[in-house]
C-alpha cells in the first residue's frame, strides 16, 4: 500500500501550521545566528549562549523575539509554498510511482525557487529587526574602545542633558517597509534575492531528497514500493537530520545573504556591492572561517524547525482541519 494522497489545501495548511509552531520554538536561536554572522570588527558576542544571555540582560526576554512578528506572519505562506511545491514537483516527475534521485533533486530545486518570492522580503525585514540590538550594544563598546585609545581623564561631572546621546528609535517592520518602498521601490524589499536563491535552492536540493530517503528507511517492500506512512518519530528524526545537514552545508551562502541584506552597519563594518564583492571582502578581511559563522545556530534552528514541519505534515493536521470545516 502506498502513502496516502494529500490534497493541496491540506498541504498548505500543514506547511503553515508547522511553520508557526517551528518558528515560535527556535526564533531566539535564529536571532543569535543573525547577530553572530553580522559581527565583523568589534566582537560584542562570544558565541550563541553569550549572545542570548546579553540579549535577555539588555533587552529582556522578549528581546530574543525581535522580528518574530514578521516571521510568524510570512512563514505560513513561505513554508506552505515550499512543502506544497516540492510535493507537486515530485508528483509530476514520478513515473509509475517511482521518483529517481535526479527527480528528487529537481523537485527540491523547484521548491526552493518558488519560495524565494516570500522568503526574500521576510528575511530582509527580519534581519533589520534582529540586528538592531547588536548595533545598539556595539555603541558602548565602541565608545569604550575610543576612550581607551585617547586616554582622557574621566569626568566626575555628568554631561548636560542635551549633550547626552539618545538611543535611536527602535525600527519597526512597517517603518522599514515604508522607507524601502519610498526610497527604493519594490526592489528594496527584494535586496539580496539572488543570494537568497543561491542559498535556498541548494538547501532544498539537499534537504528534500535526503529527507525522503531517510523517511523511507525500513519501509520498502520487495517490489521497491513504500509500504506504509512513516510513523511520527521517523518523520521527525528524518526532518531534523536532513535539515541540520542541509543547513550546515549552505551556511557560507547564508552568511553572504545576511551581510548583503543588512542595511545598517556598525562602526568600521564593510558594505558590499554584490555577491562576489561580499565573498572577496569576507575572505580577505576575516578569513575562510567567517563563512561558517552561525553554523551551529543554523543547525539548531533548522533541525527542529523541519522536524516539527515534517511531523505536523505527516500527522495530517491539514486533513483534520478540512474535515472539521467540511
Amino acid at each position: 500500500m502506498g502513502e496516502k494522497k494529500v490534497s493541496l489545501p491540506a498541504k498548505l495548511i500543514n506547511g503553515g501550521v508547522a511553520g508557526l509552531v517551528g518558528v515560535t520554538c527556535v526564533f531566539p536561536i535564529d536571532l543569535a545566528k543573525t547577530r553572530l554572522q553580522n559581527q565583523q570588527g568589534i566582537q560584542v558576542y562570544k558565541g550563541m549562549l553569550d549572545c542570548l544571555a546579553k540579549t535577555v540582560r539588555s533587552e529582556g526576554y522578549f528581546g530574543c523575539y525581535r522580528g518574530a512578528a514578521v516571521n510568524l506572519t510570512l512563514v505560513t505562506p513561505e513554508k506552505a509554498i515550499k512543502l506544497a511545491a516540492n510535493d507537486v514537483f515530485r508528483q509530476k516527475l514520478s513515473k509509475d510511482g517511482h521518483l529517481p534521485l535526479w527527480g528528487e533533486v529537481l523537485a527540491g530545486c523547484g521548491a526552493g525557487t518558488c519560495q524565494v518570492v516570500v522568503t526574500t522580503p521576510m528575511e530582509m525585514l527580519k534581519i533589520q529587526l534582529q540586528d538592531a540590538g547588536r548595533l545598539a550594544a556595539q555603541r558602548p563598546v565602541t565608545a569604550q574602545a575610543q576612550a581607551a585609545a585617547t586616554g582622557p581623564a574621566p569626568s566626575l561631572v555628568a554631561p548636560p542633558p542635551q549633550a547626552r546621546s539618545t538611543p535611536p528609535p527602535r525600527p519597526s517592520a512597517t517603518g522599514i517597509t515604508a522607507e524601502l518602498l519610498k526610497t527604493r521601490g519594490l526592489a528594496g524589499l527584494y535586496r539580496g534575492a539572488g543570494a537568497t536563491l543561491m542559498r535556498d535552492v541548494p538547501f532544498s536540493m539537499i534537504y528534500f531528497p535526503l529527507f525522503a530517503n531517510l523517511n523511507a528507511l525500513g519501509r520498502t517492500g520487495s517490489q521497491g514500493d513504500v509500504q506504509a506512512q512513516a510513523p511520527f518519530w521517523q518523520s521527525f528524526v528524518a526532518g531534523c537530520s536532513a535539515g541540520s545537514v542541509a543547513a550546515v552545508a549552505v551556511t557560507p551562502l547564508d552568511v553572504i545573504k545576511t551581510r548583503l541584506q543588512t542595511l545598517q552597519k556598525g562602526e568600521g563594518e564593510d558594505s558590499y556591492r554584490g555577491i562576489l564583492d561580499c565573498t572577496r571582502r569576507i575572505l580577505t578581511r576575516e578569513g575562510p572561517s567567517a563563512f561558517l559563522k552561525g553554523a551551529t545556530c543554523r543547525a539548531l534552528v533548522i533541525a527542529p524547525l523541519f522536524g516539527i514541519a515534517q511531523g505536523v505534515y505527516f500527522l495530517g493536521v491539514g486533513e483534520m482541519v478540512l474535515g472539521f470545516w467540511g
